[in-house]
């Protein structure tokens, strides 16, 4: 079994900044991309930052210049550094990531389960 555990949401005043954390644990062979994604009230999940094994990373255009996501393979984990945060940045934000548990098997995603992230205006 697979397990993502999300850490670091909260509420923060507009312009502020918070770090997630992303853990993976259990029967892990090999991590590729990981990413995290967010979903506000009534809206569709949307990528915000996703980061390769080679350490290439994608961003969405809404926080370019502001979020900073980075990995640390040896603990499997992966980060979101969140600065000047506005309240449009207001969601439960997920972990994802694509992990093999054996050299045979293709990867497959997996889900934290969500930390919510509140800016205030």
């Amino acid at each position: 079994q697979v397990q993502l555990v999300e850490s670091g949401g909260g509420l923060v005043q507009a312009g502020g900044s918070l770090r997630l954390s992303c853990a993976a644990s259990g029967k892990i062979f090999s991590i590729n991309a990981m990413g995290w994604y967010r979903q506000a009230p009534g809206k569709q999940r949307q990528l915000v930052a996703h980061i390769r094994s080679d350490g290439s990373t994608d961003y969405a255009d809404s926080v370019k210049g502001r979020f900073t996501i980075s990995r640390d393979n040896a603990k499997n984990t992966v980060y979101l550094q969140m600065n000047s945060l506005k309240p449009e940045d207001t969601a439960v934000y997920y972990c994802n990531a694509d992990i093999k548990i054996a050299k045979i098997l293709v990867g497959r995603d997996y889900w934290g389960q969500g930390t919510q992230v509140t800016v205030s205006s």
